[in-house]
């Protein structure tokens, strides 16, 4: 009943169980089949239901508490976060968002790298360890005034090499731009660090929005954070697709 209901693993899927088990869970809470603070099976439950250790579960739901899907409640057990999302249908680059609103957009690059996904990437993406993505970090400015902090990640299969990008990522992905979009958000404090990249006080409040971008063919290909300015919570508020 538990796999009918959750959804069952790929057989032909070579990725740890874990994250073949984390991306079945992913995948209920986004399609809303297990819904915002609904108590999931117990480990043992999923175990058997899975055919796989108790351990295996474990890092499962890990993952999915580190990435503030799933929050654990001390006697009571593991319970779907209730957070804020959404599911936008198309979406629109950062710079056409802001032409479209009269405002001057521009970027300032702070890093370009090659590597190999994180756990929390891995998770995102649907890749196994070692994968290679490649990720940038940049300052987002509109009429002169910085706005956000972003940092994306894509996977390597998405761009022909590093250098793809100049100005706008999603022109560099070309056929393999994201569609669709999920995005997810909260409320956050600046560290020193970023507050002197946005020319603000540290510990300003700040908003995290977390992001990822699908293509049509249902493939993860943007992982990305961006952490806006407080006093930009207007404008944020405002756009009606994702920030590119």
């Amino acid at each position: 009943m538990v796999v009918e209901r959750i959804g069952r693993l790929d057989e032909g899927d070579s990725a740890p169980l874990y994250l073949q088990l984390q991306r079945v869970l992913r995948s209920a809470i986004e399609r809303h089949v297990l819904s915002p603070d609904e108590a999931l099976p117990p480990e043992r439950d999923l175990a058997e239901a899975y055919k796989v250790s108790r351990v295996t579960v474990r890092k499962a739901l890990d993952g999915l508490v580190d990435a503030r899907l799933l929050t654990r409640r001390q006697g009571a057990g593991t319970f779907v976060a209730a957070r804020v999302e959404k599911n936008f249908a198309t979406i629109s680059s950062f710079s056409e968002d802001m032409l479209a609103r009269g405002r001057q957009p521009h970027s300032e690059w702070l890093s370009r790298a090659e590597g190999s996904v994180t756990p929390e990437e891995a998770m995102a993406f649907g890749l196994g360890p070692g994968s290679p993505v490649y990720r940038f970090t940049r300052i987002r400015y509109a009429d002169g005034m910085s706005m956000a902090l972003e940092y994306a990640t894509v996977p390597a299969w998405s761009l022909e090499s590093l250098d793809a990008v100049s100005e706008s990522l999603y022109d560099a992905l070309g056929d393999a731009r994201p569609m669709r979009v999920l995005q997810r958000l909260r409320a956050v404090l600046f560290n020193a660090e970023q507050a002197e990249l946005l020319g603000i006080p540290a510990d300003s409040a700040g908003l995290e929005i977390e992001r990822r971008g699908f293509t049509r063919d249902g493939r993860t290909v943007e992982f990305t954070k961006s952490y806006y300015r407080g006093d930009a919570y207007d404008f944020v508020a405002e756009l009606s697709v994702a920030p590119r």
